[in-house]
């Protein structure tokens, strides 16, 4: 049964989420269709240029992403715009959107009467909301790359799934797991054979590049809590381990990571493997799901089956 996407959203308790889009049938978002011998890779670039474009708009940032052949993973950290004045709300949904003719009279400083002024202040508050929504977010750029594909397929119709799949990472743990899962998923489905080949990632975009639009590691505030340097070392040492043409095990020299990032070595495999992208509305330990479904008015066990190996 579909979910009301409020029961899935608690900003209150996490401003991290791992969303998931998929195509319809067998349309394809990127990649080569080996019934058509279509290829359709350019598109690729199509979706990253649009999530570039929308992030720098709305107060939210991209964690890790991974676009595959027919869907994508990113995993995003939702900001507060309730700072934002006025000017920089309207122009911000200016650069997407048309906006009322009383907010375009507000930027050119031609309001004249309190009436008007309180319109413009409600046509704030809504757009104000709007920059800090997942649902939003997700609209923007899905919406224009469906225009584009159809376009190019000449065709009408739904080009994704009506709905986005979203999962609320409820602390670092369930955070640290969803992006190295995210990171990782090239190399699962056997198109890169090493993070560097990972085309359209988030990882190799950090490898490759010493500063990037995507959120930075450190210590601040604002960072993820993590040294990138460490996450790398990590995620690529994980990737060995999970290849269906490796053995399973931890290589050495990569328990001293682990160990950095207060990560049992026995436990994190398992974790990794048993993380779930689209069964679980939320990931936490058992107390952080019973707190988060209670505010959502949500069954609390979904997740649950993640959790021993996390607690």
């Amino acid at each position: 049964m579909t979910v009301a996407r409020e029961q899935q959203i608690c900003l209150e308790e996490t401003r991290f989420y791992h969303v998931v889009s998929r195509c319809v049938r067998r349309a394809f978002l990127c990649g080569e269709d080996v019934v058509t011998g279509k290829c359709f890779e350019h598109r690729r670039g199509w979706l990253i240029d649009r999530i570039k474009f929308i992030t720098s708009v709305f107060d939210i940032d991209v964690c890790s992403y991974a676009i595959m052949s027919n869907h994508f993973h990113i995993v995003l950290k939702v900001g507060d715009t309730a700072e934002w004045p006025a000017n920089r709300v309207l122009m911000a949904w200016q650069s997407l959107y048309s906006l009322p003719v009383l907010c375009d009279r507000f930027l050119k400083g031609k309001i004249e009467t309190e009436a008007e002024l309180r319109r413009v202040k409600e046509y704030v508050a809504e757009y104000r909301s709007r920059l800090m929504s997942l649902s939003w977010y997700m609209k923007a750029i899905n919406e224009y790359v469906a225009r584009m594909a159809n376009e190019e397929d000449n065709c009408t119709g739904h080009f994704w799934e009506s709905r986005f799949k979203s999962q609320a990472l409820l602390d670092e743990r369930a955070l640290l797991t969803c992006m190295a899962y995210v990171d990782l998923n090239p190399i699962r489905a056997g198109m890169a054979k090493a993070l560097n080949d990972s085309e359209f990632t988030s990882i190799q975009e950090r490898i490759e590049k010493k500063s990037t639009w995507l959120s930075s590691f450190g210590k601040d505030d604002n960072d993820l809590p993590y040294y990138l340097s460490s996450y790398i070392d990590l995620v690529d040492e994980s990737g060995r381990c999970v290849r269906d043409d490796k053995r399973c095990f931890i290589a050495k020299d990569s328990a001293r990571t682990i160990d950095q990032l207060g990560i049992s070595s026995d436990t994190w495999l398992n974790e990794l493997k048993g993380f779930k992208s689209i069964e679980f509305s939320a990931v936490g330990t058992a107390q952080q799901l019973k707190e988060y479904s209670a505010k959502t008015n949500s069954k609390w066990k979904l997740g649950f089956r993640l959790k021993p190996a996390l607690e």
